[in-house]
């Protein structure tokens, strides 16, 4: 792999940290990114589902995942893990994803992980060829490809620095903080970095100095490397050995910070975990001359490091390279009050979750409500047999006659000169557990019982614990010597055109068990529609967790709202058209029993 990031690179981002994100976004905006290079990211308090961010003037939603595997699955072309967890949890957080798979690279931020378990995980990381960058690291970035989070400062320092576009150094660093500074040293002195990389902070790291300098010998946008080490370890041994065997041939300029430990009696720890010398060859002096002395470029101090850079680099006669179009992000944005994901109306033609209204209105499409309610409700294109049941629940469901609680209320309304709307609305109030919740109570309970196992019995017992009637079971007139035949054709376009119906073989288990106690405890039509729905989604490919939600945000009793609202305008237009008067129910259908009030 001679190139860590390229232009279409993508990761998952475990821990919402908005302002990194963010800055990411930005600098994806600014370089003419297609795609962002956050796919998504790993929330495991977040309650929502999605987190806006702005990408350029407008916004775009990143969705939120609990776990890393939910993320991973959803995401399977995120190929980097950037794990801003903390050092309690980042060991577990990258060992998880190791185990999974998936993964070319993992950036870990956290410092301070044990060293034990470090060593375990770096090592462990080496066997399933992944890329650690970190512990205690501020990341990498590929100029003109992908950054990692706050790697090389604001959008304006990154411009100065040329960070927005390749240039022909590779840098790599211990410290996060002076890759910035360096950036801008060789953008001052050369033409900028190909490819740079922070390995971190802490003693033990997991990509070390070695891996990505031989990484970046074959990277052909790599004409020289910087190398950046500081006082202790013994790293820059490794890459003193590669020159020498022949291993890298491109020109490397070194320094390691740190001379000043000499002047100090005992050993000084210099801000990072690893930067404090446990012998003469972990000295940054004696490992600057090894260098030197290999063939290496290093100055005479850090102040000549500048002139070092322009040396090396006007020796290499690079060609200049072409300063690339950018976006610029706007200084003043605005967020968003609403979301809209199912339809747009700014193009010349409204769509309907990308298709444009006239593809499904007229007949010759072949489109039906069924269609529409696919597309609209679930952002989904449903096979004709999913989109032909749910129209056939809507034309099930569209009227029971005027004596039901919903009909009565509009026909009520509509007798009293109200609108159209406003006696439908009177209608649709009624519907809820009672007029119409059957539908999402059965897919809720049956559905329970089947996840759970129960037979008939034991769901009869747990529905009796739980206190509610079977939802979906029974009916005031219908029973099994006469049946509902709205059932009975459910029951048969079900069995003609669904790939399989096992919850609703579950259920008529469960009727043979009622109505052997009672011949009207049958499986009714809020209870079929209900069960049918559970098995159209299971055929359909849909998880458990999503049915269950599907459920309990009430999608199944829309079906009965938008089924009876054709009912209910009908018996609207009908009293508006035979002119009927104010309606006052009749006193001898009242039963009165108003007592004197007692006296307080």
């Amino acid at each position: 792999m001679s190139k860590l990031f390229t232009k279409d690179t993508q990761a998952i981002f475990w821990n919402n940290n908005t302002t990194a994100i963010q800055r990411m976004l930005d600098y994806d905006y600014t370089i003419k990114r297609t795609t962002p290079s956050v796919a998504a990211i790993v929330a495991p308090t977040a309650s929502n589902k999605f987190d806006k961010f702005f990408w350029g003037a407008d916004e775009i939603m990143i969705p939120l995942y609990k776990t890393t595997a939910e993320a991973k699955a959803a995401h399977p072309e995120a190929e980097s893990l950037l794990n801003f967890a903390s050092f309690r949890t980042a060991y577990d957080v990258t060992m998880d994803a190791l185990n999974m798979g998936g993964f070319k690279s993992i950036m870990i931020t956290a410092e301070g992980i044990p060293e034990r378990l470090a060593r375990g995980m770096n090592a462990f990381a080496r066997e399933k060829g992944v890329t650690v960058i970190g512990p205690a690291t501020v990341g990498a970035i590929a100029p003109g490809a992908f950054k990692i989070a706050n790697i090389g400062g604001t959008i304006e320092n990154i411009i100065n620095s040329k960070l927005h576009r390749a240039g022909s150094c590779g840098l790599v660093t211990r410290s996060g903080g002076l890759f910035n500074e360096l950036s801008n040293i060789i953008a001052i002195n050369a033409d900028g970095i190909a490819e740079g990389v922070a390995i971190g902070g802490d003693r033990f790291v997991g990509s070390v100095f070695i891996d990505n300098l031989l990484r970046m010998e074959e990277n052909p946008e790599v004409k020289y490397m910087i190398l950046l080490g500081e006082v202790g370890g013994t790293e820059e041994y490794k890459v003193i050995e590669a020159v020498k065997s022949g291993k890298i041939t491109k020109p490397i300029i070194a320094w390691c910070i740190g001379t000043i430990a000499k002047y100090y009696d005992s050993g000084v720890q210099f801000g990072h975990a690893g930067a404090s010398a446990n012998g003469e060859m972990e000295t940054a002096e004696f490992k600057n001359r090894a260098m030197a002395e290999a063939g290496i470029f290093v100055p005479a101090t850090f102040n000549d490091l500048p002139a070092k850079i322009k040396e090396v680099y006007e020796s290499l006669n690079i060609a200049p390279i072409a300063e690339p179009e950018m976006n610029t992000v706007p200084k003043v944005r605005k967020s968003k009050e609403f979301i809209c994901t199912i339809s747009d109306d700014r193009g010349d033609e409204c769509t309907y979750a990308g298709f444009p209204i006239s593809s499904l209105a007229t007949p010759d499409t072949g489109k039906g409500i069924g269609d529409v309610v696919s597309l609209l409700w679930f952002k989904k294109q449903y096979p004709t047999w999913a989109t032909q049941f749910i129209e056939t629940v809507i034309k099930t469901v569209a009227d029971h006659g005027p004596a039901v609680s919903g009909a009565h209320n509009a026909k009520v309304t509509a007798r009293a000169g109200k609108s159209v709307v406003e006696a439908l609305v009177t209608g649709l109030l009624t519907i809820g557990p009672r007029f119409g919740g059957a539908i999402d109570g059965a897919a809720k309970y049956f559905k329970y019982a089947d996840d759970h196992g129960l037979t008939p019995a034991e769901f009869l017992n747990y529905m009796k614990g739980e206190g509610v009637p079977i939802p979906g079971i029974g009916h005031r007139i219908k029973s099994l010597k006469n049946p509902d035949l709205r059932v009975e054709g459910l029951k048969k376009f079900a069995r003609e055109y669904f790939p399989a119906t096992p919850l609703l073989d579950y259920a008529l288990t469960v009727e043979q068990l009622t109505t052997s106690k009672k011949e009207n405890l049958i499986l009714n039509v809020d209870g079929t529609i209900g069960i049918l729905m559970v098995d159209m989604w299971r055929a359909l490919g849909y998880s458990e967790e999503e049915i269950n939600e599907f459920i309990e945000s009430g999608t199944l009793n829309a079906f009965f709202i938008v089924g009876r609202s054709i009912g209910f305008i009908g018996h609207i237009l009908d009293e508006k058209r035979l002119a009927m008067p104010m309606y006052r129910h009749p006193m001898d259908d009242i039963l009165y029993d108003v007592q004197m009030a007692d006296e307080i």
